[in-house]
């Protein structure tokens, strides 16, 4: 087993991971058909949005946790 002491306040990071959670959780916020990008009504287009945001956030938490 490897025994890695962390840094002081590298439990902070784990809080963005909160930003991925709120901007899905949160229907009403994006629960329209405009504004429209390339023919895909908004509600669909942020849902992607968010599934790249979410990747690049853990990604960012883990490389900064490790």
């Amino acid at each position: 087993m490897d025994n890695k002491k962390r840094k002081p306040g590298s439990n902070w990071w784990y809080l963005l991971l909160l930003v991925q959670f709120v901007g899905t959780l949160w229907v009403p916020f994006y629960n329209s058909a405009g504004p429209a990008w390339a023919g895909i009504p908004f509600f669909y287009w942020y849902q992607m949005l968010m599934v790249f945001v979410g990747a690049g956030i853990t990604a960012i938490v883990y490389f900064a946790t490790e």
